[in-house]
């Protein structure tokens, strides 16, 4: 029976793996719009370090969900993200384009492919109230110890979040990732072609990221913390865990020189970048597109295997 429900095509891998390259190209030859699932590009505050596409490389492609919120504005949630992108997708297929997901946060894809409904639960001021009096270390240490799995995705230095993990645990009974795998989830509305970039020579991913934190540096990172940083805004950009900025932060506060603070970015993106790929491979429906240099140097193959995809589906 033929599939009659709209097309969106998901782009996904690493980071430093050329998402956004692929995504933008697609979208021209497609007629097609981006809406971006990456958790660190909806800060506005958050540019060269979220390796945020310029004006030029969006190449007059309409990008959607990026400087959506402030990092004054707290916590963000998984199914707020999932409620802006359904909102987007249908406004993209109205106007007859196709909706084009790219990003690296895997929990938003997958949550929006699965079209979860989530479940609002009530708060425990009392409670949170006590959990505010405690440091990073022991609401961490908490998290660690009653859902691990949720340990694994909230950064150390997200308090509001890891609370609200610990608050829904006392209330519930349950941890964040049992309600999250009990969520209501309705028919998919969507038929999804989900293209994943990959590496079978990490060394050449690892050099692209390498290669990534020099770019940003010389492109202007210092300069973008160290505004933040004299703008007050220490603790607000430690809640959203985005590299580069508090290794950054700590140079600062003389911690550590730049040459160990450059490497710690590099080593703390390699590291995510593991966990992505671990993430990704979790899904089998998943297209796989080989990243060798062979591709890499001739984008137009990369491109075109992603099309042969998209027409085959």
């Amino acid at each position: 029976m033929k599939n009659n429900k709209p097309k969106i095509i998901i782009i996904c891998g690493p980071t430093a793996s050329g998402k956004t390259y692929v995504s933008i190209e697609l979208a021209k030859i497609l007629g097609g719009e981006i809406i971006s699932a990456d958790s660190m590009q909806i800060y506005k505050e958050l540019n060269i370090g979220t390796a945020k596409p310029t004006k030029e490389e969006m190449s007059g492609i309409p990008h959607h969900l990026i400087d959506i919120v402030s990092i004054n504005d707290g916590a963000f949630s998984v199914a707020e993200y999932v409620k802006r992108a359904g909102e987007c997708a249908e406004d993209i297929l109205h106007r007859g384009k196709v909706p084009v997901m790219c990003g690296g946060t895997g929990l938003y894809t997958d949550h929006f492919m699965k079209n979860t409904q989530f479940t609002e639960y009530e708060n425990d001021i009392e409670y949170r109230n006590e959990l505010e009096k405690l440091s990073n270390e022991e609401l961490f240490a908490g998290l660690v110890k009653i859902d691990p799995q949720s340990a694994d995705i909230i950064h150390m230095n997200n308090k509001k979040r890891i609370i609200r993990a610990l608050e829904i645990f006392k209330i519930t009974g349950k941890n964040k990732s049992e309600i999250d795998a009990m969520s209501q989830r309705e028919n998919p509305k969507y038929d999804f072609i989900k293209l994943g970039l990959r590496y079978a020579d990490r060394n050449l991913l690892y050099d692209r990221i390498n290669k990534r934190v020099d770019g940003m540096l010389k492109s202007g990172l210092l300069d973008e913390v160290e505004k933040l940083y004299k703008d007050g805004e220490e603790d607000n950009i430690k809640r959203t865990g985005a590299i580069g900025y508090t290794e950054i932060i700590d140079y600062f506060k003389n911690l550590c020189g730049f040459d160990e603070t450059v490497e710690k970015i590099k080593q703390h993106t390699r590291n995510y970048a593991k966990r992505q790929i671990t993430w990704f491979k979790r899904d089998l429906n998943t297209l796989w597109v080989d990243m060798s240099e062979e591709y890499i140097a001739n984008p137009g193959k990369i491109i075109k295997k992603c099309l042969n995809y998209v027409h085959l589906n």
